[in-house]
């Protein structure tokens, strides 16, 4: 096997650990990743997990396509409570992956300053609080997941032979500053570990 198919690989389970987190946190009803075609802008599904997941990866949306097209071209995140209410949402989009959502939380994984992917959180359950306090957590956490993404993906792409190695030093203080809000939070301190010891193993051997 290639390399460029390990890698390959390790960045679709790197990707499927996130989307398996994401939607554990916030007992919901999915999660997903999508990959931003640096040419076209194009959404591709490169991981799900819950409603819906099989057979969604590989299916591709032009960009600018709803709410994930909306967050990689602004690279800001979004929670929207009640999709009805916002037009940034693609029924049709949607409806083709045959699951239509109530709300959906969507982040943009930041390399460098560009999008290179969107996280999205699809009907996140309840949580001990309500209201804007709960919306300031859960943008803090995706936010926290999304940068994990990020980071992960930047170290693997950095193994790839004849390719641009994007800035990671800056990922890494982001993650760092996120843990250091809460450091009593296992899953914080549990991914700032893991994306330091990728950082490490992806670090040239003097």
């Amino acid at each position: 096997m290639s390399n460029d198919s390990i890698d390959g690989i390790t960045e679709r389970r790197l990707l499927q650990s996130v989307v398996g987190v994401a939607r554990h946190v916030y007992a919901a009803a999915a999660s997903s990743v999508f990959m931003v075609d640096r040419d076209t802008g194009e959404l591709t599904f490169a991981a799900v997990a819950g409603t819906g997941q099989q057979g969604l990866v590989g299916m591709r949306f032009p960009a600018g396509t709803g709410i994930a097209g909306w967050v990689a071209s602004s690279c800001q995140t979004l929670i929207a409570d009640d999709v009805s209410r916002t037009d940034r949402f693609a029924r049709d989009a949607a409806a083709s992956t045959g699951f239509l959502p109530s709300s959906i939380m969507a982040a943009p994984l930041l390399v460098d300053g560009e999008c290179i992917g969107v996280l999205e959180v699809l009907d996140r359950g309840a949580t001990g609080t309500d209201g804007s306090g709960r919306d300031l957590d859960d943008l803090e956490m995706l936010d926290l997941l999304a940068v994990q993404a990020a980071l992960g993906l930047a170290l693997l792409r950095r193994r790839q032979v004849n390719r641009v190695v994007p800035p990671i030093g800056s990922l890494v203080e982001r993650l760092s500053d996120y843990a250091a809000m809460d450091s009593t939070d296992p899953l914080a301190v549990a991914l700032l570990g893991v994306s330091l010891d990728l950082l490490e193993r992806a670090a040239p051997e003097s």
